[in-house]
C-alpha cells in the first residue's frame, strides 16, 4: 500500500536489559516485513550502555532489498560504521511526514514505561502501551494486585524485596513460602520478561538458590505456586475497542517454558489454535480483553494464562491469569504474530494496524488540554 507522503517509522531495538538479544532478533523480522511503499524506515540500536546508534550500512539496506538482512540486527556499531544520534533530532520527521516509533524493546528500560515516557515528552506517536500500562505490566507483583482487584483469577503467590531477605529474614520468608504455597514454586524477578531469571524450586535449598538468581535481575521478587496446567496465550490489539485473537497453546520441552524454548532452539511446540472446548476458548478471549483493559494496555499485548482442566471431577480452577506482555516477541518462534495470522491478520497487515493505532491514539490525545 503506497502512502504519500510515507510514514517516517523509527524502529528502536536492542536496549539495556537482559532481553537485548531477543529484541535484535525481533527487530530483524519486523523490518524485513514492513511495507517499503508505506514507510520511510529507519532502524536505531540502543546499546547495552544506553547509547542510541544508527548503522549506515543497515539503514542503506532498509531502502533496498531486505531479504539479505541478518536474522539479528547489529547492536554493536564500530567507529566509522555509524553515528550516535540524539533522540530529539532522530525523532523529528522530515518535512511532510509523520513520525511513529516502533519500540521493539523487551524488558526494563524498553518495555517498562521509561522509553514511553521519553516519547511522550518529545510528543511523538509510538506503538504500544503508554507509560502506565507499560510500567504496570512490567512489574509482575503490582500487576497481580490490579488484576485481583479487577476480579481476574490469579495463582497464589508471595512477594519480597531483596533487602527483606537478609539474615534471619531469608529463613522467615522460606518458612512462609513452604507453609503458604508448598512445593514446587517458581521464583521470578518482578521486572523482567522472556523467562529471564526464572527458576523452579522444589525444596528450601533450591528456593535459596532461586531467590539469589532472581535478585541478580531485580530488587522485587515474586514466588508463585507451581501450577500443573496448560499454558494458553491470547493476542489482543486495539485501544478503545480491543479485540482478541484465537487462543494458542505452548507445549514446552523443558520443565517450564524458559528462555531457551522461547528464543533459542524453538523446540517448544506452538499449537494454534489451541485445542480447547469452545466455551473455554471464548472465555480466554473475553478474559484477555478484560485484562488488557484493567491493566491499561494499548495497541497490543499478549495475555498469558494457566489452564487447569476441570475434568469430570471438577478439581481444576479453569483459567488463571499469568501475566500480560505489552511488547511480545516477533521472532519466528513467537506466539503473538502466529496467533494473529491464524485469526486472519497476516504479519505485515498486523504491523500496519499497530502503526495506525499509534497515529490514531496520538491524534486523539492531542485534543486534551495540558494547562488551565
Amino acid at each position: 500500500m503506497v502512502t504519500d507522503p510515507p510514514i517516517h517509522l523509527v524502529v528502536l531495538y536492542g536496549g539495556e536489559s537482559a532481553e537485548h538479544a531477543v529484541s535484535c532478533i525481533s527487530a530483524a523480522h519486523v523490518v524485513r516485513a514492513l511495507d517499503p511503499d508505506r514507510y520511510h524506515l529507519e532502524a536505531v540500536a540502543i546499546t547495552t550502555e544506553g547509547r542510541w546508534m544508527r548503522s549506515r550500512e543497515l539503514n542503506r539496506a532498509l531502502g533496498g532489498d531486505r531479504d539479505g538482512l541478518p536474522d539479528s540486527l547489529p547492536s554493536t556499531i564500530g567507529p566509522g560504521e555509524g553515528d550516535e544520534v540524539e533522540p530529539r533530532a532522530l525523532l523529528t520527521a522530515p518535512v511532510g511526514e509523520q513520525t511513529v516509533v516502533l519500540p521493539v524493546l523487551h524488558g526494563p528500560r524498553g518495555e517498562d514505561g521509561t522509553i514511553q515516557g521519553l516519547l511522550e515528552i518529545l510528543g511523538v506517536a509510538y506503538v504500544g502501551s503508554g507509560v502506565l500500562g507499560s510500567s504496570l505490566n512490567m512489574d509482575k507483583s503490582t500487576a497481580k494486585v490490579v488484576a485481583a482487584a479487577a476480579g481476574l483469577p490469579i495463582a497464589a503467590h508471595l512477594v519480597a524485596r531483596d533487602t527483606e531477605l537478609e539474615g534471619a529474614g531469608l529463613d522467615t520468608f522460606i518458612s512462609e513460602v513452604q507453609a503458604t504455597l508448598g512445593w514446587p514454586v517458581f521464583v521470578k524477578p518482578a521486572n523482567m520478561g522472556s523467562s529471564v531469571g526464572i527458576t523452579r524450586a522444589t525444596d528450601p535449598a533450591e528456593l535459596r538458590h532461586a531467590l539469589e538468581v532472581a535478585s541478580a535481575f531485580d530488587e522485587w521478587l515474586v514466588v508463585e505456586e507451581g501450577v500443573n496446567a496448560r499454558e494458553i496465550e491470547v493476542g489482543v490489539i486495539g485501544s478503545a475497542h480491543p479485540r482478541a485473537s484465537v487462543p494458542g497453546e505452548i507445549v514446552p520441552t523443558h520443565a517450564f517454558y524458559d528462555y531457551e524454548d522461547k528464543y533459542l532452539d524453538g523446540a517448544a511446540e506452538m499449537v494454534v489454535p489451541a485445542d480447547l472446548p469452545p466455551a473455554v476458548a471464548d472465555q480466554a478471549r473475553a478474559m484477555a480483553v478484560e485484562a488488557f483493559r484493567a491493566l491499561r494496555c494499548e495497541g497490543l499485548a499478549r495475555v498469558d494464562f494457566f489452564y487447569e482442566e476441570t475434568g469430570s471431577e471438577g478439581a481444576g480452577r479453569g483459567l488463571l491469569l499469568n501475566e500480560v506482555n505489552t511488547m511480545p516477541g516477533f521472532t519466528p518462534y513467537s506466539m503473538f504474530p502466529s496467533l494473529w495470522a491464524a485469526t486472519g491478520l497476516p504479519y505485515r497487515e498486523l504491523l500496519d494496524e499497530l502503526v495506525d493505532l499509534a497515529l490514531a491514539r496520538h491524534d486523539h490525545r492531542s485534543q486534551y488540554r495540558r494547562t488551565t
